[in-house]
């Protein structure tokens, strides 16, 4: 009786479930893919600088005197910027170059130094020979029997002792020469070192460009180290993107970016990838790299913050879906002859709404948009 109850409900049921069913079917909203062009990109973020663009640095402490420049003006390479209070080591310079002028003039031919030295040379040279004659003469009366053996011996003694005082005075000709030399060295780089620290004292361009910015005024003191300008090329300028490490390897050189600067509004400028930088920026997981204008672009300012897109590819009349129907494995749910199924896609481009679908659906194909739970 049981049973017979059960199969009686059940066929009372069953054309409910049918009817339940088929319109949840109906109810399930439905899209259609589009041909449309496709770009991918990869977001990125920086500012524009200048071509070149350099620091200058203060290398000496002191109070800046004279201040040559200012913002916007062109300078040559090795132009004077500034100029610091150098009196002391004016004088550094001064006693560095009396003590060079002096040794200099102690290893010349007109040293009285060496030349007093010579003297004592041939002196001791004349001496002698005068001692050595006199020896070999009375060696030679000896021989003869003529003469003593202690005027034999004195005259000996004295030859001996001469030809020591020869030999001496030369050594130390030599070797007061050599001192001479290696002092005239030391005080020339002592000398070196003084210039070297007095040019400190002036602060000049390295390259050619445009004075962007100065940092110092006259009477201001500065440090070692401390910034005092900021230089670049008048008319280049590089756009210094920063782009997340996750889409590094996508970037190519040559790559078309499009971008917006903040000081021009929404003015869309076309640029291509210049340079890519190998070490990332370990303090936001970034990776530099440098776009250039395509065309010429007027941009007085720098340092202005862009945002931008790097066109990795594009397509044109693509199949699209928008990406909220595709499921996490490249499929999708269709509607087709009034029923339900999930297929698989192979897909291409990807952007953050669309979905490239190469192959699996065409344009007929009803896709089930997914209901958001």
């Amino acid at each position: 009786m049981w049973a017979k109850a059960f199969i009686i409900n059940m066929k009372k049921i069953f054309p409910f479930l049918l009817l339940t069913i088929g319109f949840a079917c109906k109810q399930v909203k439905t899209i259609h893919p589009q041909k449309k062009d496709i770009v991918e990109t990869v977001y990125a973020s920086g500012k524009i600088i200048a071509d070149s663009e350099y620091s200058v640095y203060a290398l000496s402490a002191g109070t800046i005197t004279k201040k040559f420049i200012k913002e916007g003006d062109s300078v040559i390479a090795n132009q004077l910027l500034f100029l610091l209070k150098h009196d002391a080591q004016n004088d550094r310079v001064e006693a560095a170059q009396n003590a060079y002028t002096i040794a200099k003039a102690n290893v010349s031919e007109q040293s009285s130094i060496l030349n007093d030295l010579k003297i004592a040379v041939e002196t001791a040279g004349t001496k002698a020979s005068n001692d050595s004659l006199q020896y070999f003469r009375l060696l030679n009366l000896w021989k003869e029997n003529i003469g003593t053996k202690s005027a034999l011996d004195i005259a000996h003694n004295t030859y001996l002792i001469s030809q020591n005082q020869k030999k001496s005075a030369i050594e130390k000709y030599h070797a007061t020469q050599n001192d001479l030399k290696v002092a005239l060295n030391n005080l020339h780089s002592q000398l070196s070192t003084a210039q070297n620290d007095l040019d400190n004292y002036s602060i000049k361009s390295i390259n050619a460009g445009t004075i962007y910015k100065t940092y110092k005024e006259e009477g201001e003191a500065v440090k070692v180290n401390d910034l005092v300008a900021m230089i670049g090329k008048t008319n280049q300028r590089i756009i210094k993107l920063a782009i997340d490490q996750q889409d590094i390897d996508r970037v190519k050189i040559g790559q078309e970016v499009l971008l917006k600067i903040d000081v021009t509004g929404n003015t869309i400028y076309t640029a291509k990838v210049q340079h890519i930088y190998p070490t990332m920026n370990e303090a936001d997981q970034t990776f530099r790299v440098d776009a250039v204008f395509s065309q010429l672009a007027n941009q007085p300012f720098i340092h202005s913050s862009v945002e931008a897109n790097i066109i990795i590819r594009k397509k044109s009349q693509a199949l699209t879906v928008p990406r909220n129907v595709v499921l996490s494995n490249d499929s999708i749910r269709i509607k087709e002859n009034g029923a339900i199924k999930t297929i698989a896609l192979k897909t291409g481009i990807k952007t953050l709404n669309e979905v490239e679908v190469t192959e699996g659906i065409s344009e007929s194909t009803e896709i089930i948009i997914p209901t958001i739970k």
